[in-house]
């Protein structure tokens, strides 16, 4: 993941910029007088793919690359029983 540092004040001004590019894929450092205080990056699970979100771990070291490289399927959608419906809809209400 690319990464860009700006200044709070620069990053006030420029927000709406800073977001598109946050959303194709760059991180943003924010910084006060020149230290890093803040960090905008894309949310994660909500723009992108299963195969990106785990480059981008590869990239930053959480994970590592396999060395047999496999297309991932799509996930298995189990069917919920009445308990696990029941579970959803407490939590849900929290």
């Amino acid at each position: 993941m690319k990464k860009n540092y700006i200044g709070i004040r620069e990053a006030r001004i420029n927000l709406s910029k800073l977001i598109r590019d946050v959303r194709g894929g760059m991180e943003i450092i924010i910084t006060d007088r020149g230290t890093p205080v803040a960090r905008l990056i894309p949310a994660e699970g909500l723009s992108l793919s299963l195969e990106e979100r785990i480059k981008n771990y590869e990239c930053c070291g959480l994970i590592e690359p396999s060395s047999q490289r496999k297309k991932l399927g799509s996930p298995v959608q189990l069917p919920l029983n009445q308990s696990d419906r029941s579970n959803l809809e407490e939590n849900s209400n929290d």
